[in-house]
């Protein structure tokens, strides 16, 4: 199944170029479900038909979901949620905030995108285009299978043997409740269900990337911030869509100094993101809204192109043998060197810019090798690694 997350900056009309790009596909023949999984739904509003929390079939080979994350909430993290909000109660936390506190932030449109694992696994759909939440709490989504996973594999089974001994003994001299294997276990289960989705989210043959943005500062600016953490949690950004482009009809005085504005940022545009392809589309003089209208944004945007196919393959992250060395690449694009910070323990490599860290995980090729020094080189971090310890 091929799977196309769109992103990009609250108000630049990521909706609807995600439902366009659905609109396309099905007319194409694909067997195509665009989902929504961001909190505020507009999806329904920009089909014009209503939606529901399962697959609704809205046109020949297209169906919507406007996920209930509520509803998902409470199928992964119910048993979880009932004993962290025991636990704050059992501290005098007042039980409304209690419930509140048992809910992490994030979680919601965590258990929302377990539907593109599930989509995955049914097999009845060839395309799966997600509207995805506002490019920072996206961010925070697609790190979260990578913080998971150091969870399942490092705190989880230690816990949980110690937690299998200690309990019994230590439960009645304690005025709060300690976790029962039933607890443990659906850590496991939301932890594994995190794993495998970032399985679907991480391979590049299937699922990318794309960003949506306006030709404004702000925007452009959190495009690329975008961008360079999507890189440092190796997912392939293989689009840049710009939306609402003045089209050269439009020659009244009023906007000539945004169409200047406009031509700047198109030219920052065009050199920030090369060489991922980069479309437009333009400022329609009238509401896109409903199949039709979709329909017609579709061709402004992609032409006779079809959307679902990988528009740029290359992946961020490599490795390559100079001699007795070996060098990771990994591609950070718009950061400076003082914005990165690097530490290396044992078997793993750990990765900071900005307020995101990434644990990498080391290939065997890699462990127990010392690191012998890390340069920027055009938007390329280059870590080099020597000899094994001895």
């Amino acid at each position: 199944m091929r799977v196309i997350l769109y992103t990009g900056k609250g108000g630049v009309g990521k909706t609807s170029v995600a439902a366009a790009t659905a609109v396309r596909c099905a007319r194409l023949g694909y067997r195509t479900l665009v989902i929504s999984t961001d909190a505020a739904h507009s999806l329904g509003d920009s089909l014009d038909v209503p939606i529901a929390d399962r697959p609704v079939e809205i046109a020949p080979n297209l169906w919507a979901q406007e996920v209930n994350a509520l509803h998902e909430l409470e199928s992964h993290w119910d048993r979880i949620h009932d004993y962290l909000s025991a636990l704050f109660a059992s501290q005098g936390v007042d039980d409304i905030v209690a419930e509140e506190l048992a809910s992490p932030p994030g979680m919601e449109e965590v258990a929302s995108l377990m539907w593109i694992k599930h989509h995955q696994r049914g097999g009845i759909f060839d395309v799966l285009v997600v509207d995805c939440a506002p490019t920072g709490e996206t961010l925070q989504l697609l790190a979260f299978p990578d913080v998971a996973r150091w969870y399942l594999n490092k705190i989880f089974p230690i816990e949980r043997r110690v937690m299998r001994v200690a309990r019994p003994m230590v439960q009645p001299f304690v005025n709060i409740p300690l976790p029962s294997d039933d607890i443990f276990g659906s850590i496991k289960d939301l932890l594994l269900d995190l794993e495998g989705m970032k399985k679907v989210l991480g391979d590049p043959k299937h699922c990318t990337v794309r960003l949506v943005l306006n030709l404004e500062k702000m925007v452009v600016k959190e495009a690329q911030r975008a961008f360079t953490y999507l890189s440092l949690y190796d997912y392939l950004t293989d689009l840049v869509v710009v939306n609402r482009v003045l089209p050269p009809e439009v020659t009244d005085s009023y906007f000539t100094s945004w169409r200047a504005a406009q031509k700047r940022y198109d030219e920052v545009v065009e050199t920030a993101f090369a060489p991922v392809p980069i479309l437009r589309t333009k400022l329609f003089d009238h509401e896109i809204v409903g199949v039709d209208a979709l329909g017609e944004m579709a061709d402004s945007i992609f032409g006779d192109r079809d959307p679902a196919e990988i528009y740029y393959h290359s992946v961020p992250q490599r490795i390559t043998k100079k001699g007795t060395e070996y060098e990771l690449m990994l591609h950070l694009p718009f950061v400076s060197k003082d914005e990165i910070e690097l530490s290396h323990r044992d078997d793993e490599l750990f990765v900071t810019v900005g307020p995101y860290k990434r644990e990498i995980s080391l290939p065997r090729s890699l462990r127990g090798r010392v690191t012998r020094g890390a340069r920027l080189d055009e938007g390329m971090l280059r870590i080099t690694f020597g000899s094994a310890k001895s």
